[in-house]
């Protein structure tokens, strides 16, 4: 760095920072950030971006997606899904392990890095999938490099992932060091209840059909069992009032950080029934979008510190799959790319304080999953920031998706707030709406 020639100067901007918003200037260098200073002094660099009337956050970490890679590429590929991503400001992203073949082992997570080492244009991390048959792999597999941890799926999955047998899910829970993803809904009442689904035919009944009790009685299930073994547990895509006040508890009464909790931005901005008459399977997935009661304890469990993490659960279907008649189309829909703007207009609304957002959306995945170096805006972090214009409007549009599925659940909808530049290693890889470069995004390494 000599004659303090740089490789980026963020100049006058409105920084988010660990201890808050400070107007300043942030110099990047080799992939770090190497000062936040108030004088520029005398760096000089090629890449000057002016922050001028903008805001910078630190790259956001949505560590909840489905890119479908190996397997089922006609929804989504690890390409098109982190294109996604760097699009709405996502500069690393951890992949779930329901793929074809599911990422039951080492040869199947080193498939993954080897595809996103290629082609993915944000970091990447992936889960292993825990099964009744690979319970003695999972101790090696949560320490293979780029591996983000394990995933259990309680309810809502196929063949050999599905894990509702409580002996199999107490010794997975035995058998992990690292904290275990979990998504929590009940198999049994599922199956039972599933005909109010089959004998309705429309998506409307879809929360009727995966109630709160099924959710409720899963989250309760697992925690019962990770008091028991001591695992850490992750609790995905919480969507009841019911679950948060459960969890609330138990999270006073344990180590706070045994058990931690995510919920996503569609609870927020969605509620039932509207959503369903209004978009139909578009905003069918699971857990189910409520009623709005269920949104209203949402955003108490996030004030008051309840909720850890915000992510997505980007989960892409075809529109000719989602036109299926209900039950038969397929749960699941894109967000990864419209994470960041729903809850920026979310902040202008003020429903979330920006300081609070980062903390859901960058810090949190971090602090959760253990991830170095990324998450904060300060000196000798990795250089993984977002620059966002807080009034820019935008109108969200499919055509403007770049998904594989090129749909999203928020077409039609306007909000104020959007990223205009996402940076990744100290190199600008989008700039008003625009991809630039190639493919250079690396493996996530974890503490």
């Amino acid at each position: 760095m000599s004659s303090n020639k740089v490789d980026l100067i963020i100049k006058n901007v409105t920084a988010v920072l660990p201890e808050g918003k400070q107007a300043t200037n942030v110099i990047c260098h080799d992939g770090k950030i190497v000062a936040i200073t108030d004088t520029l002094n005398s760096y000089t660099s090629n890449t000057v971006l002016d922050g001028t009337n903008k805001h910078l956050l630190p790259g956001v970490i949505d560590s909840q997606v489905h890119f479908r890679e190996p397997g089922l590429e006609h929804k989504e590929t690890i390409s098109t899904g982190t294109k996604a991503a760097i699009l709405g400001g996502v500069t690393s992203i951890i992949e779930m392990p329901n793929t074809t073949p599911p990422t039951t082992n080492e040869a199947a997570l080193k498939q993954k890095l080897n595809i996103a080492a290629e082609s993915a244009w944000s970091n990447f991390a992936f889960y292993a999938g825990a099964s009744a048959e690979n319970t003695h792999l999972l101790p090696d597999l949560e320490k293979l490099p780029g591996c983000a941890g394990i995933k259990v799926f309680m309810g809502s999955s196929f063949g050999s992932l599905l894990v509702d047998n409580t002996t199999v899910l107490t010794n997975i829970l035995k058998s992990c060091q690292r904290r275990i993803a979990i998504h929590a809904e009940d198999e049994t009442r599922l199956r039972e209840r599933k005909h109010i689904a089959e004998s309705s035919s429309d998506v409307y009944s879809h929360p009727e059909w995966r109630d709160v009790k099924s959710a409720l009685n899963a989250t309760q299930k697992v925690v019962t069992i990770a008091k028991e073994t001591g695992a850490k547990l992750h609790l995905l895509h919480i969507s009841s009032a019911d679950e948060m006040d459960y969890l609330r508890q138990q999270k006073s009464l344990l180590n706070k950080q045994q058990i931690t909790v995510e919920t996503l931005p569609q609870y927020l901005h969605f509620h039932a029934p509207n959503c369903y008459i209004q978009r139909g399977s578009r905003v069918q997935m699971n857990p189910p979008i409520r009623e709005r009661y269920h949104q209203y304890a949402i955003w108490d469990a996030i004030h008051d510190g309840t909720v850890d993490v915000m992510a997505t659960d980007h989960a892409p279907h075809t529109l000719e799959e989602k036109a299926h008649i209900y039950p038969n189309s397929p749960s699941g829909m894109p967000g990864t790319q419209t994470l960041l703007p729903v809850m920026l207009n979310m902040v202008n609304q003020n429903k979330i304080s920006l300081e609070k957002l980062v903390n859901l959306i960058c810090e949190g995945p971090c602090r959760v999953l253990g991830i170095e170096n990324k998450g904060n805006i300060a000196e000798g972090f990795d250089a993984d920031l977002v620059l966002v214009d807080m009034a820019k409007v935008h109108t969200f549009d499919d055509a403007d998706m770049a998904s594989q599925c090129r749909w999203t659940p928020y077409h039609g909808d306007r909000v104020t707030g959007f990223p205009i530049a996402t940076i990744l290693a100290g190199k600008i890889v989008m700039k008003n709406g625009n991809v630039v470069g190639e493919p250079s995004g690396k493996a996530l390494s974890f503490l």
